[in-house]
C-alpha cells in the first residue's frame, strides 16, 4: 500500500480486497466526464507535494500552496487529456461523523509530534512520511480551491453534507460519466462508476524504500461488485458497517471484509447477522448509519458549465498573489488550451465547453 493512498489507509469504508478493479490509462477516460471528491483530492496533493523534508509549498506570506499547485497542475493535465472535471466540495458533515472527525485529529497530533522527533534526529524520509498525515485542510484552501476553479472556467459544486455523496449523485442522474475519489464510499453512496487514482496517477516513491511504481486509474463498476460478489447494494452497505466506516470507525472487532461479506450472504443483513456476532458495539445506531449512505443529503440546485479559461485572472492569482513561476503557469494554460482545440476540431474553447 502507498503511504499517499489515504483513501484506503487512514479514510472510508476498506473494501480493497472485494471490489473488482479494471486499470486504465488516464488517456483512456478522455471524452468522460468525472465528478471529484474535492477535498479528498486535496489532501491528496497537501500530503504528496512537499518539500524533501515534508515541508509544504508556501509562498512569500508563509501561506501553505500545495493544494493550489496540486489542483493547477493535476485540473491542466486532465483537461489536456479531453476529460473534463467537476470537483465536489463537502458542506456540513453529518453528526454521525463526530467520532471519525476527531480520530483522524488525534492521528493528526500524532503524526506532527512524530514528524518533529524526526526532524530533530535528522531522519529527513520518515519525516516526510509523518508529515504527509499532518495534512489538514483550512477553510482559507477550499476557497482558494474554488476561487482557482472559477478562473479556469471549471465547474465545482457545494453539496449540502458529503462530497462524496453528491458526486456519487452526478454520476447516478448521467451529468457525469464518473465519480473520482480514492475511498470506495463511493459505493455505498449508489455511485454506478467510480474511479480511482484520478489525482494520484503517475510514478510514485514506495514509502520507505528506494523503489518507484507507476499508480494508474482503477474503474470500479457498482453493478459488477454486486453481480460478482451475490449482493445487493443494501448489503454492501451492511458489509461496509460491519467492516466500519466513516460513522463507524471501529467497526466490529475481528470482522474483516471478507469475513463481513460470508456474514451478510448467509444470514440476508446487517440485522440477522448481529444475532451471531458476540459483543458487537457500535457509536450509533446501525440502521442509521444505513439511513445516510441509502438516502444522504444531496442537491439539485446546480449547473454544470465548462468556459473558457480567464488566462490573466488566473496568472494575476497563482503568480501575483502566490508566487508561483509565470512561464510555468502561462505554458500549462497555454497547453490545456491548445489540447482542447486540437482535440474537438473546434475554433473557440466555448464551443467545445459548451
Amino acid at each position: 500500500m502507498l503511504a499517499l493512498d489515504l483513501g484506503d489507509k487512514v479514510l472510508g469504508v476498506n473494501l480493497r480486497d472485494l471490489v473488482p478493479k479494471t486499470t486504465v490509462e488516464l488517456k483512456d477516460l478522455s471524452g468522460k466526464s468525472i465528478a471529484i471528491d474535492a477535498y479528498n483530492a486535496l489532501y491528496q496533493f497537501l500530503a504528496i507535494i512537499r518539500q524533501p523534508d515534508g515541508t509544504p509549498l508556501k509562498d512569500s506570506q508563509g501561506r501553505i500552496t500545495s493544494h493550489l499547485s496540486g489542483l493547477f497542475y493535476r485540473t491542466v493535465n486532465l483537461v489536456e487529456l479531453g476529460i473534463k472535471p467537476v470537483y465536489v466540495f463537502d458542506g456540513v458533515p453529518p453528526a454521525l461523523k463526530e467520532a471519525e472527525i476527531k480520530r483522524r485529529m488525534r492521528m493528526k497530533e500524532e503524526a506532527l509530534i512524530k514528524y518533529e522527533k524526526a526532524i530533530q534526529e535528522g531522519k529527513i524520509e520518515e519525516a516526510r512520511m509523518y508529515a504527509q498525515a499532518t495534512a489538514t485542510l483550512k477553510d482559507y484552501m477550499a476557497e482558494d480551491s474554488k476561487k482557482l476553479l472559477d478562473l479556469m472556467g471549471i465547474p465545482w459544486i457545494q453539496a449540502p453534507s458529503e462530497g462524496e455523496a453528491q458526486a456519487a449523485y452526478l454520476t447516478r442522474k448521467g451529468n457525469t460519466d464518473y465519480c473520482a475519489s480514492q475511498d470506495y464510499d463511493s459505493l455505498l453512496f449508489g455511485a454506478p462508476r467510480l474511479v480511482r487514482n484520478v489525482t494520484i496517477s503517475g510514478r510514485r516513491k514506495l514509502p520507505r524504500k528506494p523503489v518507484y511504481v507507476e499508480v494508474k486509474p482503477e474503474i470500479v463498476e457498482l453493478e459488477k461488485v454486486l453481480s460478482e460478489l451475490g449482493i445487493t447494494r443494501e448489503q454492501l452497505v451492511d458489509i461496509g458497517i460491519l467492516v466500519g466506516t466513516d460513522y463507524n470507525p471501529q467497526g466490529v472487532k475481528g470482522i474483516g471484509p471478507k469475513t463481513a461479506l460470508k456474514l451478510i450472504k448467509e444470514h440476508g443483513s446487517l440485522e440477522k447477522a448481529l444475532r451471531e456476532i458476540k459483543n458487537a458495539e457500535f457509536p450509533v445506531p446501525p440502521e442509521k448509519i444505513r439511513e445516510v449512505f441509502l438516502n444522504p443529503k444531496v442537491t439539485d440546485n446546480y449547473k454544470l458549465e465548462w468556459r473558457e479559461p480567464n488566462v490573466e485572472g488566473v496568472i494575476d492569482f497563482l503568480c501575483g498573489e502566490h508566487d508561483f513561476s509565470e512561464d510555468r503557469v502561462r505554458k500549462a494554460i497555454e497547453k490545456m488550451r491548445e489540447a482542447i482545440r486540437k482535440a474537438k476540431g473546434k475554433t473557440t474553447l466555448e464551443r467545445w465547453f459548451g
